[in-house]
Protein backbone atom coordinates (compact mmCIF):
# COMPACT_ATOMS: atom_id res chain seq x y z
CA UNK A 1 0.00 0.00 0.00
CA UNK A 2 1.41 3.36 -1.03
CA UNK A 3 2.00 5.93 1.72
CA UNK A 4 0.14 8.43 -0.46
CA UNK A 5 -3.02 6.33 -0.65
CA UNK A 6 -6.04 7.86 1.04
CA UNK A 7 -7.46 5.82 3.93
CA UNK A 8 -10.54 7.05 5.76
CA UNK A 9 -12.85 5.45 8.29
CA UNK A 10 -16.21 5.48 10.00
CA UNK A 11 -16.00 4.52 13.68
CA UNK A 12 -19.37 4.29 15.45
CA UNK A 13 -19.88 3.15 19.04
CA UNK A 14 -22.41 0.32 19.53
CA UNK A 15 -24.60 2.29 21.93
CA UNK A 16 -27.66 2.07 19.70
CA UNK A 17 -28.83 2.07 16.05
CA UNK A 18 -27.59 4.53 13.46
CA UNK A 19 -29.66 7.73 13.29
CA UNK A 20 -29.63 10.62 10.82
CA UNK A 21 -26.66 12.25 12.55
CA UNK A 22 -24.72 8.98 12.25
CA UNK A 23 -25.64 8.79 8.57
CA UNK A 24 -24.13 12.25 8.00
CA UNK A 25 -20.78 11.09 9.39
CA UNK A 26 -20.91 7.75 7.58
CA UNK A 27 -21.93 9.17 4.21
CA UNK A 28 -19.61 12.18 4.46
CA UNK A 29 -16.58 10.02 5.23
CA UNK A 30 -17.58 7.49 2.55
CA UNK A 31 -17.96 10.12 -0.17
CA UNK A 32 -14.70 11.81 0.77
CA UNK A 33 -12.76 8.52 0.67
CA UNK A 34 -14.23 7.35 -2.62
CA UNK A 35 -13.84 10.77 -4.26
CA UNK A 36 -10.11 10.41 -3.47
CA UNK A 37 -10.03 6.87 -4.93
CA UNK A 38 -9.13 5.72 -1.44
CA UNK A 39 -10.18 3.11 1.07
CA UNK A 40 -13.06 3.47 3.53
CA UNK A 41 -12.75 1.36 6.66
CA UNK A 42 -15.23 0.64 9.43
CA UNK A 43 -14.22 0.33 13.07
CA UNK A 44 -16.58 -0.50 15.94
CA UNK A 45 -15.49 1.49 18.99
CA UNK A 46 -16.65 -0.90 21.71
CA UNK A 47 -14.41 0.00 24.64
CA UNK A 48 -17.18 1.18 26.98
CA UNK A 49 -19.33 -1.90 27.79
CA UNK A 50 -21.65 -0.08 30.25
CA UNK A 51 -22.86 2.17 27.39
CA UNK A 52 -23.18 -0.58 24.77
CA UNK A 53 -26.46 -2.08 23.60
CA UNK A 54 -26.63 -5.80 22.92
CA UNK A 55 -26.75 -6.47 19.19
CA UNK A 56 -25.98 -2.86 18.24
CA UNK A 57 -22.72 -3.69 16.45
CA UNK A 58 -24.42 -6.14 14.09
CA UNK A 59 -27.33 -3.74 13.62
CA UNK A 60 -24.95 -0.94 12.61
CA UNK A 61 -23.21 -3.12 10.05
CA UNK A 62 -26.53 -4.32 8.58
CA UNK A 63 -27.69 -0.71 8.30
CA UNK A 64 -24.51 0.36 6.50
CA UNK A 65 -24.97 -2.56 4.13
CA UNK A 66 -28.61 -1.61 3.48
CA UNK A 67 -27.44 1.90 2.57
CA UNK A 68 -24.83 0.59 0.14
CA UNK A 69 -22.04 1.88 2.39
CA UNK A 70 -19.77 -1.10 1.88
CA UNK A 71 -16.39 -0.98 3.60
CA UNK A 72 -12.99 -2.21 2.53
CA UNK A 73 -11.33 -5.07 4.38
CA UNK A 74 -12.58 -6.47 7.66
CA UNK A 75 -14.24 -4.57 10.46
CA UNK A 76 -11.92 -3.74 13.36
CA UNK A 77 -13.41 -4.04 16.85
CA UNK A 78 -11.65 -2.09 19.57
CA UNK A 79 -12.14 -4.88 22.10
CA UNK A 80 -9.70 -6.89 19.96
CA UNK A 81 -7.02 -4.27 20.64
CA UNK A 82 -6.85 -4.30 24.45
CA UNK A 83 -3.39 -5.91 24.49
CA UNK A 84 -2.03 -3.18 22.21
CA UNK A 85 -3.51 -0.44 24.41
CA UNK A 86 -2.08 -1.99 27.56
CA UNK A 87 1.35 -2.50 26.01
CA UNK A 88 1.49 1.15 25.01
CA UNK A 89 0.45 2.27 28.49
CA UNK A 90 3.11 0.11 30.13
CA UNK A 91 5.76 1.60 27.85
CA UNK A 92 4.62 5.11 28.71
CA UNK A 93 4.72 4.38 32.45
CA UNK A 94 8.14 2.73 32.11
CA UNK A 95 9.50 5.87 30.45
CA UNK A 96 7.76 8.16 32.97
CA UNK A 97 5.47 9.56 30.27
CA UNK A 98 2.35 8.42 32.12
CA UNK A 99 1.39 8.01 35.76
CA UNK A 100 -1.39 6.93 38.09
CA UNK A 101 -3.77 9.56 39.45
CA UNK A 102 -6.27 9.27 42.29
CA UNK A 103 -7.84 12.71 42.04
CA UNK A 104 -11.64 12.67 42.00
CA UNK A 105 -13.84 15.04 40.06
CA UNK A 106 -14.52 16.89 43.28
CA UNK A 107 -10.79 17.40 43.87
CA UNK A 108 -10.31 18.62 40.29
CA UNK A 109 -13.21 21.03 40.67
CA UNK A 110 -11.40 22.46 43.71
CA UNK A 111 -8.38 23.03 41.43
CA UNK A 112 -10.56 25.27 39.29
CA UNK A 113 -11.83 22.52 36.99
CA UNK A 114 -8.47 21.82 35.36
CA UNK A 115 -6.22 19.03 36.64
CA UNK A 116 -2.89 20.48 37.79
CA UNK A 117 -0.65 17.42 37.40
CA UNK A 118 -0.09 16.91 41.14
CA UNK A 119 -0.15 13.11 41.08
CA UNK A 120 2.65 13.15 38.52
CA UNK A 121 4.85 14.75 41.17
CA UNK A 122 4.22 12.13 43.87
CA UNK A 123 7.15 10.12 45.22
CA UNK A 124 6.99 7.23 45.48
CA UNK A 125 4.76 6.97 42.42
CA UNK A 126 1.16 5.96 42.91
CA UNK A 127 0.31 2.44 41.75
CA UNK A 128 -3.48 2.61 41.54
CA UNK A 129 -6.17 4.84 40.03
CA UNK A 130 -6.67 6.32 36.60
CA UNK A 131 -3.65 6.69 34.31
CA UNK A 132 -2.78 10.06 32.80
CA UNK A 133 -0.43 10.89 29.96
CA UNK A 134 2.34 13.29 30.91
CA UNK A 135 1.30 15.68 28.15
CA UNK A 136 4.43 16.88 26.39
CA UNK A 137 3.16 18.07 22.99
CA UNK A 138 0.43 20.38 24.37
CA UNK A 139 -1.15 21.09 20.97
CA UNK A 140 -3.43 24.15 21.16
CA UNK A 141 -4.43 24.57 17.50
CA UNK A 142 -4.67 22.80 14.17
CA UNK A 143 -6.08 23.38 10.70
CA UNK A 144 -9.30 21.61 9.79
CA UNK A 145 -10.00 21.15 6.07
CA UNK A 146 -13.56 22.44 6.51
CA UNK A 147 -13.67 24.44 9.74
CA UNK A 148 -10.35 26.24 9.19
CA UNK A 149 -8.08 27.15 12.10
CA UNK A 150 -9.22 25.58 15.36
CA UNK A 151 -7.81 26.81 18.69
CA UNK A 152 -8.70 25.38 22.09
CA UNK A 153 -8.36 26.75 25.60
CA UNK A 154 -4.72 26.58 26.69
CA UNK A 155 -5.62 24.84 29.96
CA UNK A 156 -7.43 22.12 28.02
CA UNK A 157 -4.46 21.75 25.67
CA UNK A 158 -1.82 21.47 28.38
CA UNK A 159 -3.67 19.23 30.84
CA UNK A 160 -2.38 15.73 31.53
CA UNK A 161 -5.45 13.82 30.36
CA UNK A 162 -6.66 10.32 31.20
CA UNK A 163 -5.67 7.41 28.96
CA UNK A 164 -7.02 4.62 31.19
CA UNK A 165 -9.92 5.12 33.53
CA UNK A 166 -10.03 4.22 37.21
CA UNK A 167 -12.63 1.52 36.37
CA UNK A 168 -9.94 -0.15 34.22
CA UNK A 169 -11.52 0.83 30.90
CA UNK A 170 -9.29 2.31 28.20
CA UNK A 171 -9.96 5.95 27.41
CA UNK A 172 -11.21 6.98 23.99
CA UNK A 173 -8.32 9.38 23.36
CA UNK A 174 -5.71 6.65 23.58
CA UNK A 175 -7.69 3.97 21.75
CA UNK A 176 -8.64 6.15 18.80
CA UNK A 177 -5.07 7.35 18.24
CA UNK A 178 -3.56 3.87 18.45
CA UNK A 179 -6.22 2.48 16.11
CA UNK A 180 -5.94 5.29 13.57
CA UNK A 181 -2.17 4.76 13.51
CA UNK A 182 -2.57 0.97 13.31
CA UNK A 183 -4.98 1.23 10.37
CA UNK A 184 -2.92 3.89 8.57
CA UNK A 185 -5.74 6.45 8.56
CA UNK A 186 -4.65 9.46 6.49
CA UNK A 187 -7.70 11.66 7.12
CA UNK A 188 -10.31 11.67 9.88
CA UNK A 189 -13.79 12.73 8.74
CA UNK A 190 -16.31 13.00 11.57
CA UNK A 191 -18.70 15.36 13.36
CA UNK A 192 -17.83 18.63 15.06
CA UNK A 193 -18.62 17.20 18.49
CA UNK A 194 -15.03 15.91 18.45
CA UNK A 195 -13.48 19.08 17.04
CA UNK A 196 -11.70 20.24 20.21
CA UNK A 197 -10.74 16.70 21.23
CA UNK A 198 -8.63 16.56 18.07
CA UNK A 199 -6.01 18.72 19.80
CA UNK A 200 -5.52 16.05 22.44
CA UNK A 201 -5.35 13.35 19.81
CA UNK A 202 -2.80 15.32 17.80
CA UNK A 203 -0.77 15.70 21.01
CA UNK A 204 -0.79 11.91 21.40
CA UNK A 205 0.10 11.31 17.75
CA UNK A 206 3.11 13.58 18.17
CA UNK A 207 4.19 12.22 21.55
CA UNK A 208 3.96 8.61 20.36
CA UNK A 209 5.83 9.37 17.14
CA UNK A 210 2.98 8.54 14.72
CA UNK A 211 2.08 10.31 11.51
CA UNK A 212 -0.78 12.70 12.21
CA UNK A 213 -3.78 12.41 9.85
CA UNK A 214 -5.58 15.34 8.26
CA UNK A 215 -8.85 16.46 9.86
CA UNK A 216 -12.25 17.24 8.39
CA UNK A 217 -15.10 17.90 10.82
CA UNK A 218 -18.62 17.91 9.41
CA UNK A 219 -21.52 19.99 10.76
CA UNK A 220 -23.59 18.28 13.43
CA UNK A 221 -27.24 17.50 12.75
CA UNK A 222 -29.19 19.09 15.61
CA UNK A 223 -32.81 18.99 16.71
CA UNK A 224 -32.28 22.49 18.10
CA UNK A 225 -29.28 24.75 18.72
CA UNK A 226 -26.80 22.96 20.97
CA UNK A 227 -28.81 19.73 20.96
CA UNK A 228 -27.28 17.25 18.51
CA UNK A 229 -29.00 14.10 17.38
CA UNK A 230 -27.49 11.21 19.32
CA UNK A 231 -28.21 7.74 20.60
CA UNK A 232 -28.13 9.10 24.14
CA UNK A 233 -31.08 11.43 23.47
CA UNK A 234 -32.99 8.69 21.64
CA UNK A 235 -32.71 9.98 18.08
CA UNK A 236 -34.82 7.68 15.87
CA UNK A 237 -33.11 4.99 13.83
CA UNK A 238 -32.84 5.56 10.09
CA UNK A 239 -35.06 3.50 7.78
CA UNK A 240 -33.33 0.42 6.38
CA UNK A 241 -36.27 -0.63 4.17
CA UNK A 242 -36.26 2.42 1.89
CA UNK A 243 -32.91 4.15 2.42
CA UNK A 244 -33.01 6.21 -0.78
CA UNK A 245 -34.92 9.11 0.79
CA UNK A 246 -32.51 9.28 3.73
CA UNK A 247 -29.51 9.25 1.40
CA UNK A 248 -30.82 12.27 -0.48
CA UNK A 249 -31.67 14.04 2.77
CA UNK A 250 -28.10 13.45 3.97
CA UNK A 251 -26.66 14.68 0.67
CA UNK A 252 -28.73 17.84 0.93
CA UNK A 253 -27.55 18.37 4.52
CA UNK A 254 -23.94 18.08 3.29
CA UNK A 255 -24.53 20.69 0.60
CA UNK A 256 -24.33 18.12 -2.18
CA UNK A 257 -26.69 17.75 -5.14
CA UNK A 258 -29.33 15.09 -4.62
CA UNK A 259 -29.28 12.08 -6.93
CA UNK A 260 -31.84 10.14 -8.91
CA UNK A 261 -33.83 7.64 -6.87
CA UNK A 262 -32.47 4.25 -7.89
CA UNK A 263 -30.66 1.38 -6.23
CA UNK A 264 -28.47 2.57 -3.37
CA UNK A 265 -25.32 1.48 -5.21
CA UNK A 266 -26.15 3.57 -8.28
CA UNK A 267 -27.16 6.53 -6.11
CA UNK A 268 -23.84 6.41 -4.27
CA UNK A 269 -21.88 6.15 -7.52
CA UNK A 270 -23.58 9.32 -8.72
CA UNK A 271 -23.02 11.02 -5.35
CA UNK A 272 -19.31 10.19 -5.40
CA UNK A 273 -18.95 11.48 -8.97
CA UNK A 274 -20.39 14.88 -8.06
CA UNK A 275 -18.99 15.19 -4.54
CA UNK A 276 -17.66 18.66 -3.74
CA UNK A 277 -15.81 19.41 -0.52
CA UNK A 278 -16.35 23.19 -0.89
CA UNK A 279 -20.09 22.52 -1.04
CA UNK A 280 -20.24 21.32 2.58
CA UNK A 281 -21.50 24.12 4.87
CA UNK A 282 -18.70 25.53 7.02
CA UNK A 283 -20.81 25.34 10.16
CA UNK A 284 -20.42 23.43 13.37
CA UNK A 285 -24.10 22.55 13.60
CA UNK A 286 -27.24 22.72 11.50
CA UNK A 287 -30.73 22.59 12.96
CA UNK A 288 -32.92 20.15 11.06
CA UNK A 289 -36.51 20.46 10.01
CA UNK A 290 -38.76 18.07 11.92
CA UNK A 291 -39.22 15.87 8.86
CA UNK A 292 -35.47 15.25 8.70
CA UNK A 293 -35.15 14.52 12.41
CA UNK A 294 -37.44 11.55 11.91
CA UNK A 295 -35.77 10.40 8.67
Amino acid sequence: MSNSQYIGRFAPSPSGPLHFGSLIAALGSYLRAHSQQGQWLVRIEDIDPPREVTGASDNILRTLDAYGLHWHGTVLYQHQRYDAYQEQIEQLIHHDQAYFCQCTRKIIQAMGGVYDGRCGQCYPRLTQGAIRIRNQAKVESFTDLLQGNVTVDSHFATEDFIIKRSDNLYAYQLAVVLDDAFQGITEVVRGCDLLEASCRQISLFKQLGFNTPAWLHLPLACAEIGFKLSKQNHAPAIDTKQPQTSINAALSFLGQPTVDLDSVDIMLQQAVAQFSLPGIPKQKEIVLKRSNVAT
